[in-house]
C-alpha cells in the first residue's frame, strides 16, 4: 500500500480547504490520518504495522524523557497536525517545540492544529511509506523552519539527518545521534533495525 495523494488545488478557483475546513474534515473523520502538502494536495496516510508503531513509540518515549528532565519544550505524537508557515498541514511521527515558541500561541491555536513549525521532527519509514515521499516531506519541514529532523529508514538500515541550511547527512546503523544545539544534552544510541521491522 502506498500513500494516496489527491491534488485538490489544481486551480485556486477549484476545491481548496481553508484551515478551518481542513480541521473540520479531520475532526469529523477521526479514523483517517490526513495531511495537506504545501501545494494543497490532500494526503491520506495508511496505518502502520506493529513493529513500526512500537519503534515510533520508543522514539517518542526517548524524546519525552529527555524533555521531562530539561523542561525545555513540548513533545508531540504522530496524531498532532501542525499548520506549517509554507501552507502544509503535517503530522510528524514525533515532534518537539521549544517552550517559549509554544507559549507564544494562543489557547485556541494550541487546541486546534498549531500554526507553527516544530523545532525538531522525527519520521520513521514503515513498509507502506515511499522513501522519496518522506524525503520530500522532510524538505518541506526544513523549508518551513524546522531546525533538525531525523528520518529513520529501516529498509536500508540508515538514518538521514536534516539540519536547517545544510545538506542532509546519511548514516548507517548502528549510530549515535545528538540533539545538537536544538535539543541540548539529548543523545540517542540507535541499533540496527530487526528484520521484522523492515
Amino acid at each position: 500500500m502506498t500513500t494516496l495523494t489527491l491534488p485538490l488545488t489544481i486551480d485556486l478557483t477549484d476545491v481548496h480547504f481553508t484551515d478551518e475546513q481542513f480541521y473540520q474534515l479531520c475532526v469529523h473523520n477521526p479514523d483517517l490520518n490526513v495531511e495537506l502538502d504545501a501545494q494543497g494536495a490532500l494526503i491520506l496516510m495508511p496505518p502502520v504495522g506493529g513493529e513500526s508503531g512500537n519503534r515510533e513509540a520508543d522514539l517518542i518515549v526517548d524524546l519525552g524523557l529527555w524533555n521531562r528532565q530539561t523542561k525545555l519544550g513540548k513533545v508531540f505524537s504522530s496524531s498532532t497536525v501542525f499548520r506549517l508557515p509554507n501552507g502544509g498541514s503535517r503530522a510528524p511521527d514525533a515532534a518537539w517545540v521549544e517552550l517559549s515558541r509554544w507559549q507564544s500561541l494562543s489557547p485556541e491555536q494550541r487546541q486546534k492544529f498549531p500554526p507553527i513549525a516544530p523545532d525538531f521532527v522525527i519520521e520513521l519509514r514503515s513498509r507502506t511509506d515511499s522513501l522519496s515521499t518522506l524525503q520530500a516531506k522532510m524538505s518541506e519541514y526544513m523549508n518551513s523552519g524546522v531546525r533538525l529532523g531525523w528520518l529513520f529508514n529501516p529498509a536500508n538500515q540508515q538514518v538521514e539527518i536534516y539540519r536547517q541550511g545544510q545538506a542532509k547527512e546519511v548514516r548507517s546503523l548502528p549510530t549515535e545521534l545528538s540533539g545538537e544545539t536544538v535539543l541540548p544534552g539529548l543523545g540517542l544510541a540507535v541499533d540496527r533495525f530487526s528484520d521484522e521491522s523492515v
